[in-house]
Order: C-alpha cells, then structure tokens, then sequence
C-alpha cells in the first residue's frame, strides 16, 4: 500500500534495536495513515512494547528512520501531537476523574475552559459521568483503565498509542473504550493499538501487523491475511460410520477433513460428493469451520495461546 508520505502518520523504515547481545527490532518497516487503526500483534516480548517507545521517542532505536506526522519523535515539540496510554495505569489517586482529566489538558496547553469542555466529553463517552467528583483511587479497576486511556486523549492527538487498553477490563469498560477508539479514528486520528483480544481488532476494523522475531511478518486487512495465510476446514461425516478413501480428503476423528480456499470451501465439497468412491446419500453432516485471524496469527508466529482461546476455555 503506497502513499505519499505526506499523508502517513507514522513512517518507519529499517528501525532496529537492542538490548545488549539481543536484538528486539530487526529492521521494521510501517505506515499508518490518519484516521486507520493499527492493530500490532505479537507474541509477548516480541517487542511491541519497544517499538511504541520508540515511536513515542521515549526510546532511541540503534538505526532507521522514524516519523511521526513528517517530524523526528526525539523532539520535545513531538508531545503535542501524540496521545500514550501504557500497559500500566497511571492516574492522580488523589484527584478526582475530572481533575485528572483537566490537568493533562492544561499540560498540553489547552485553556481551561476548553480544558472542562473536553474533560467532559471524555467522561460521557467513557461512562463515567457519575465518577466526575469522585477520586481515582476510589475507581474500579476497569473505571481506573477507561480514565487511564481518556488522559492520553485529551488533547485530540494526531498519532495515539493505546498498549493494551482493554487488560483487565470488564465487558462495559472494553466496550466503551473501543467505542472511544473507533471515534477517535473517524475523526482522523491514527490509532497504533495493541491487545491478547483478537476479536477486537475485528470490531475495530482495524489493520493489522504481525510482529515477529523482530520483523513485521505479515501486514494487511484481516479479510486480506486470512485469504493469504488461512485455509477453512472442511468436515464431513457419514451415517455409516465408515469413511470412504476419497482422494485429498483425510481421516479425523471419524470423519474425513480437508482444508481448502477461505473463500471457497464449496468448491472441495463438490469434489469429494462427485468422486466415485463417495456415497453421497450416506453423508450425514457437513461443517465449515471459517478461518479467522487468530488462526493466521498462530500460523505466522505458533502456537501461543490468545486471551481469547483463554476464554474458551474457561
């Protein structure tokens, strides 16, 4: 996907960095544009966390070339157009929700009339209207994450890195603030947003990076990455029990199993009713199994379990 860069939030080309003898980034390359969502996936420790940091210019990369918004993010200006929610909360315990909002936006140098209006907008859309006067320390721990994550946005940034804003967050709190996201990026924002929950980055219609043993592995829609790296599994099972030898097909679990195109699992189907060997009138079920991002992220990096196989399983 070329652009003109003018046009890309984010630009990064060849950024590599280590930590002693180990090498975290490995020469990463990365456009965002305005107003898309980035979902940047990764094993943990596979360096996301690094690269935001760096993005951010909290961090210096060994070599390669960032820009956010046209400018070097090691420059002190860079603040004004950058919105940072860490993994980790951080909020003022001791004031309240719309203090911990207003004082962010007088930091960043909005008037503190402007300061109030915005506070309030963040309140109402992350739910938290009955919290304004009550202070932090006294939140939950999902009120505390949609406060966390309205702090970094305050300033309306041009460039916002969200490191997991949904960890440890209830349904509400996860709703709400990917309800914010998505906003946020319709008014034009661009979104660089990590999570475990792979079924966010689908609500978000996000796009996605897959970073891998330091490099981006795979980048691209998710409609995109599941046709290129994901197959459906195709199942078919027969009354008699017995299952016929039928040529590309395999025995699984009683039943014969093929994988094929994601975009058209019909078309094996067809095949295996039209062989010889295949009583049609013996079959009992057919299931499709679609693939789904979360199969092409195990594809590309193994078999690490997402948060949300870990729900499944709960």
């Amino acid at each position: 996907m070329d652009t003109d860069p003018s046009d890309e939030a984010i630009n990064l080309t060849g950024v590599q960095k280590s930590y002693g003898s180990t090498k975290v980034l490995r020469g990463v390359d990365l456009k965002v544009r305005p107003g898309q969502i980035l979902g940047l996936l990764g094993k943990n420790g596979a360096g996301k966390s690094t690269l935001i940091t760096i993005m951010c210019g909290m961090l210096c990369p060994d070599s390669g070339q960032i820009r956010i918004c046209g400018k070097d993010p090691s420059r002190r200006s860079i603040g004004r157009y950058i919105g940072y929610a860490p993994q980790d909360i951080a909020v003022y315990p001791h004031l309240s929700v719309e203090q911990n909002l207003t004082s962010i936006g007088r930091i960043q140098g909005i008037s503190a009339a402007k300061s109030v209006q915005r506070a309030h907008e963040i309140i109402e859309a992350l739910g938290l209207e009955n919290q304004t006067k009550q202070n932090a320390g006294n939140l939950s721990g999902g009120q505390k994450r949609r406060l966390h994550t309205g702090m970094a946005l305050m300033h309306h940034p041009r460039v916002a890195f969200l490191d997991e804003p949904t960890v440890g967050a209830d349904v509400e709190a996860r709703n709400r603030i990917l309800h914010m996201v998505r906003s946020l990026a319709d008014e034009g924002t661009a979104v660089v947003y990590t999570s475990h929950y792979l079924t966010e980055f689908e609500k978000l219609n996000a796009a996605i990076a897959i970073l891998n043993e330091g490099t981006i592995a795979a980048s691209g829609t998710i409609p995109d990455l599941i046709s290129r790296y994901s197959d459906s599994s195709i199942h078919v099972s027969f009354a008699s029990g017995t299952l016929p030898d039928a040529s590309g097909w395999r025995e699984e679990e009683g039943h014969l199993t093929a994988e094929g195109p994601a975009e058209d699992p019909g078309r094996a189907i067809a095949r295996l009713l039209a062989d010889p060997q295949v009583d049609d009138s013996a079959v009992s079920d057919i299931r499709i199994v679609r693939p789904s991002l979360e199969s092409v992220y195990l594809n590309i990096v193994g078999t690490e379990k997402t948060a949300d196989e870990e729900i499944k399983e709960k």
